[in-house]
């Protein structure tokens, strides 16, 4: 028993060791994800500007920066490509497997023809002609690790899309300049 008690001291002296203070937040509705990108380290500071860089073995023009603004209720964006500027909000998530996403609120993808694996059984149907116009999605999602965000720009044969048609690259990565 005495084993158990000693132990138990060692632990609450370890504890009683870290001297960082936790911070306290002032808004009780900001979300969980972009409290972990406030309150931690450099590495997961989201804020400052983004941009594509020349790939080897790739001619094609992809030339994309993002600037990413802290305000007060969240973060801010400002996308700028060679035919649109386009600015909105940030919004944050995590998948259950630990990845983050960045999502740039209100981009309207440029193509969408959903599911087409099972196009051609669907033509031999009568449903087809009842086919409902697919809904082109709204809001870009953006892997992202330490300084580099990273957009699959298209789909394949099975998933057809295209979110910003004026770059050509299957994965747009856009890292981040530093100061």
């Amino acid at each position: 028993m005495k084993k158990y008690y000693s132990l138990f001291a060692i632990l609450v002296l370890l504890s009683s060791c870290n001297d960082k203070k936790p911070e306290t937040l002032s808004k009780a509705n900001i979300s969980k994800d972009t409290i972990a990108l406030q309150t931690g380290n450099n590495e997961n500071v989201i804020e400052g500007i983004y941009e594509t860089q020349a790939e080897e073995n790739n001619s094609d023009d992809c030339a994309i920066s993002l600037k990413m603004t802290k305000t007060k209720d969240g973060y801010s964006y400002f996308l700028k490509t060679k035919t649109r500027q386009l600015k909105g909000i940030a919004t944050f998530t995590t998948e259950e497997s630990g990845e983050k996403y960045l999502v740039l609120e209100g981009i309207k993808w440029d193509e969408y023809e959903g599911d087409i694996s099972h196009e051609e059984e669907e033509n031999d149907s009568i449903a087809s002609l009842e086919k409902p116009e697919l809904e082109i999605p709204v809001g870009i999602t953006a892997g992202y690790v330490k300084d580099t965000l990273t957009i699959q720009n298209y789909g394949n044969s099975m998933n057809s899309y295209t979110k910003l048609s004026e770059c050509g690259r299957k994965y747009i990565r856009l890292i981040k300049l530093q100061k």
